[in-house]
C-alpha cells in the first residue's frame, strides 16, 4: 500500500543512523511532531542530498547563523519505505525548498504505486540538515589510505595492496 505525505512547512527535517560504524542504517525524517515519517536510505544518499541542498542554496540569500538549528533524530521503530528518487526545487516567491522523496521500485516494476512524501523546508532547516549530514557521513569507518574504500576494526581487503 503506498503512501502519500505533503509537508507545507515541516517542523522536523534530518538524518539519523542506528547502529555501528559498519553495521549503520541510516533514516531521513521528516514531518510534525505529532507526524514524523522515518524513510530508510544509504549514506551516499544523505551525503548527495547534502551537496544538492549547498548547490541550490548558493543562489539563496544567505541564512543568518542564529537562525540554523538542527531538528532530533527519533530512533524510529520502523521505516515507512526506502529511499529511491530525490526531488528538489526552490520556491522563491515563499523562500522555501521543496524536496520530495519517492520509494524505490523494486525490480523497476511499471505496475507499482511508490510512496511519496513531499516538504518545504526553510533554507535555515537545510543548512542545519548539512551541516549534520556532514557530521553523521564523517563519524562512519575510516577511508584506507591506498584505496579509499572504508576500513573495519581489524583492517579490510584492500585490493591495491593485493
Amino acid at each position: 500500500m503506498s503512501l502519500y505525505r505533503d509537508y507545507e512547512s515541516a517542523e522536523a527535517f534530518t538524518a539519523g543512523v542506528i547502529g555501528l560504524p559498519g553495521a549503520r542504517t541510516f533514516f531521513l525524517q521528516v514531518g510534525e511532531t505529532n507526524d514524523l515519517l522515518s524513510i530508510k536510505c544509504e549514506k551516499e544518499q544523505i551525503s548527495a542530498l547534502a551537496v544538492f541542498l549547498r548547490k541550490t542554496l548558493e543562489d539563496a540569500p544567505a541564512v543568518s547563523p542564529g537562525s540554523v538549528r538542527a531538528s532530533s533524530f527519533v530512533e524510529p521503530d520502523e521505516a515507512v519505505f526506502a529511499l529511491g528518487s530525490v526531488g528538489l526545487a526552490y520556491d522563491r516567491r515563499d523562500d522555501q525548498l521543496i524536496l520530495q522523496f519517492e520509494e524505490i521500485s523494486p525490480d523497476d516494476d511499471p505496475e507499482f504505486d511508490a510512496s511519496r512524501v513531499r516538504v518545504r523546508i526553510t533554507r535555515a532547516q537545510a543548512v542545519a540538515f548539512c551541516e549534520h549530514a556532514d557530521r553523521l557521513v564523517r563519524a562512519g569507518r575510516p577511508p584506507c589510505a591506498f584505496c579509499g574504500l572504508p576500513m573495519n576494526r581489524d583492517g579490510h581487503a584492500c585490493p591495491k595492496m593485493n
